[in-house]
C-alpha cells in the first residue's frame, strides 16, 4: 500500500470545494482553488484514486423523506464482541452512522426513522435482543446540522 504525503494546501482546498458541493464542474472547481484545470483534475484523480476521496453523496432533508425521527444510541457491549456487534447494527433499520469508542460507552449509533414505534423496535427489539448489548441509552435529536469545513 503507498503513503500518501500529508496533503498540501492546494489538496485541501481542493477537498474543501468538493464537500461543499460536490456536484461542481472541474473547471469551477479550478477557479474556486486558484489552480488551473489540468492541476485540478490530476488532483482530484489522484485523491480519488489513493481514497482520500471515497465517493459522493446528496445532502437529505430526512423529515421531509419521511425519516423525522433521529436519535443517538449509546450502547455499552459484551467484551471482545465488537465484531459481532458491528455485523447486527450494520443490519439495523435506519442507521445512519456508527463508531467504536472509548469512555463511558463502547458504540455511538445514529439512526433515522418513521416513528417512535420503529425507534422502539431498533432499540428493545434490535439491540436489547442481542446477546452482545448490555445496555443503551438513547437521545432524541432536537435539531441537527451538518456543519461543513470552513463555516
Amino acid at each position: 500500500m503507498d503513503v500518501l504525503p500529508a496533503l498540501d494546501e492546494v489538496d485541501q482546498a481542493l477537498v474543501r470545494e468538493l464537500i461543499r458541493d460536490g456536484r461542481v464542474s472541474m473547471s469551477t472547481l479550478a477557479e474556486r482553488t486558484n489552480v488551473s484545470r489540468a492541476t485540478a483534475y490530476a488532483r482530484f484523480e489522484r485523491l480519488r484514486e489513493s481514497g482520500v476521496i471515497t465517493g459522493f453523496s446528496a445532502n437529505v432533508d430526512h423529515a421531509k423523506a419521511g425519516l423525522p425521527i433521529t436519535a443517538l444510541i449509546l450502547a455499552n457491549i459484551e467484551q471482545h464482541s465488537w465484531e459481532a456487534v458491528r455485523a447486527e447494527c450494520l443490519e439495523l433499520p435506519g442507521l445512519q452512522y456508527i463508531a467504536f469508542t472509548s469512555g463511558g460507552f463502547d458504540v455511538v449509533l445514529i439512526v433515522r426513522v418513521a416513528d417512535v414505534v420503529a425507534l422502539r423496535d431498533v432499540v428493545l427489539v434490535r439491540l436489547h435482543g442481542s446477546p452482545h448489548v448490555r445496555s443503551t441509552q438513547t437521545i432524541f435529536v432536537l435539531a441537527d446540522e451538518t456543519l461543513q469545513p470552513g463555516r
